[in-house]
């Protein structure tokens, strides 16, 4: 009889275990999937930033030193997701924010570029995957945290600890991002 009790107490603390490690696993692969979410969403502003910048080159041509660092950051941001770095592809990302903004900037200067129905569709196309982009970040930072919730908790945290599970970082703004914006008249 005592020989039974040990062992249905063994089987139910091993189905706990496995409770426990499916969870993290699901867990795990919605961060996953959120991270693939974000690449999706970059890999369509990058292919539209080619277009963007020809076609404001057309306008404003002697603004070739925002092109170049719109291009540069392009270009730094591809690297860095090359190189699967979350903390650099957070900073080259940010960097690339950055200097789009530079771009639409430049359509209120040149009002011909303004009114280009290329520019303008480019324009709404970008700010479209920009906010995709933030909600991509939103879902992944939700589901870090579901993650790392998770893997903090007891009896979890021993388990999850045990088989090597290792907690997420978030995906933030940088710092430039988080100031005020100074409106000036």
């Amino acid at each position: 009889m005592a020989l039974w009790i040990i062992i249905g107490i063994i089987v139910l603390l091993g189905l706990i275990v496995v409770g426990m490690y499916n969870g993290l696993i699901r867990l795990k692969n919605r961060v996953d999937e959120a991270w693939a979410d974000i690449d999706v969403q970059l890999k369509r502003r990058y292919d539209l930033i080619p277009n963007l910048v020809e076609t404001v080159k057309g306008y404003a041509a002697h603004e070739q030193g925002t092109l170049d660092k719109v291009i540069q950051a392009r270009s730094a941001a591809m690297n860095a997701q090359a190189t699967g770095d979350a903390a650099e592809i957070e900073k080259t990302e940010n960097m690339l924010s950055s200097t789009l903004k530079s771009i639409f900037a430049l359509s209120e200067a040149y009002p011909d570029l303004k009114a280009n129905t290329n520019f303008l569709e480019l324009q709404r196309e970008l700010s479209d995957t920009e906010n995709k982009i933030q909600a991509s970040r939103r879902f992944y930072n939700t589901n870090v945290r579901d993650f790392n919730t998770k893997l903090e908790v007891f009896p979890t945290n021993m388990i999850g600890n045990m088989l090597g599970f290792k907690s997420r970082t978030f995906f933030e703004a940088a710092a430039e991002e988080k100031e005020n914006v100074k409106v000036s008249f």
